[in-house]
């Protein structure tokens, strides 16, 4: 007999989608690398992003809340606002992100044996960021410090 495993309601918890925010803040200028393997988004967003249901108000990178970069098996896609944009370069397990928030800017790295800037966005940042990441079935992401 199947366990149905259950949850108590958390105001922070997304209900409708397989993503997760973190705590802290990321102010100044951040960078972090993370390891994925199947199909997952990296994103920054504010905090108040909406979390209850499954609109696109509360998926990363598809409100005015959120950027987030795609990684699939062969290719990246960038996503604001509900902008898709395709982005090349080489795929790579390993995935940086750097923040400039006194800047307002975000980069995505692929990196390997060498570093490539994959996608740049200059932007306005109005409050706090936090770390995002968004999980298909079956995918994982595990945050790496850098050396």
């Amino acid at each position: 007999m199947k366990q149905q495993l259950s949850y108590p309601d958390h105001p922070d918890r997304f209900t409708g989608w397989p993503q997760v925010l973190s705590r802290e803040s990321l102010t100044g200028r951040c960078y972090w690398e993370v390891e994925w393997r199947g199909r997952v988004g990296v994103a920054v967003s504010y905090k108040n992003i909406s979390r209850a249901g499954s609109s696109n108000d509360c998926l990363f990178g598809f409100n005015d809340n959120s950027w987030s970069l795609y990684c699939y098996t062969d290719s990246y896609t960038f996503y604001h606002n509900n902008i898709k944009t395709p982005v090349s370069g080489p795929v790579s397990s390993r995935l940086g992100v750097y923040l400039d928030h006194r800047a307002d800017i975000l980069s995505f790295y692929s990196v390997s044996r060498t570093v490539t800037l994959l996608h740049r966005v200059q932007t306005t940042f109005t409050q706090p960021l936090h770390a995002g990441i968004w999980l298909y079935y079956g995918s994982c992401v595990e945050f790496i410090n850098p050396k």
